[in-house]
């Protein structure tokens, strides 16, 4: 009898260890995860207010990061006419650019003209943003031999450029 108890103890001690340790676990994760994810949530705040004063935009349907030559913040949305527009902000927060969507290729555009191209890469991410002065969607995929960005011009749909096998 009294091992049986004994052994009943046990059992509790380790699932309630266990039940401790897994929500410690969770804790540490959510914890450094806010932390980590801070950051780009701060840049898309402030794009987004940038976007409403410079654009009038009270719909956002994307951000996106974009880091070449500079970084820059990208919000698309809609404006309070309902047009679809792309906000540029440089990460120095100089020279805002608005682009009208109607002006160029989407971004499922510049994922076919990739995906027309390389077929056999697989698209992992897209970002728009500013490249020698042109507004471009960069395009990361990955192939059979590594990872792959291509830049696509927002405007013509062509490639400007592609960074093979990273």
């Amino acid at each position: 009898m009294d091992k049986s108890i004994k052994n009943e103890k046990r059992l509790v001690i380790g699932l309630l260890t266990g039940i401790v340790i897994l929500l410690a676990v969770i804790l540490f994760s959510s914890i450094f995860y806010i932390r980590s994810s801070r950051p780009m949530r701060q840049a898309e705040k402030e794009a987004t207010e940038l976007a409403k004063q410079y654009a009038n935009i009270e719909t956002v349907d994307d951000f996106y990061w974009f880091t070449r030559e500079k970084t820059y913040f990208t919000i698309a949305g809609k404006d309070n006419k309902n047009q679809s527009l792309i906000v540029v902000v440089p990460k120095s927060g100089e020279q805002v650019t608005v682009f009208n969507q109607a002006d160029g290729i989407t971004e499922n555009d510049a994922k076919e003209v990739v995906h027309s191209n390389y077929p056999d890469d697989n698209i992992r991410k897209i970002s728009f943003g500013m490249f020698e002065d042109k507004p471009v969607w960069e395009v990361m995929t990955t192939g059979e031999q590594g990872n792959n960005y291509y830049l696509i011009d927002f405007k013509k749909g062509n490639e400007l450029k592609a960074i093979q096998n990273i």
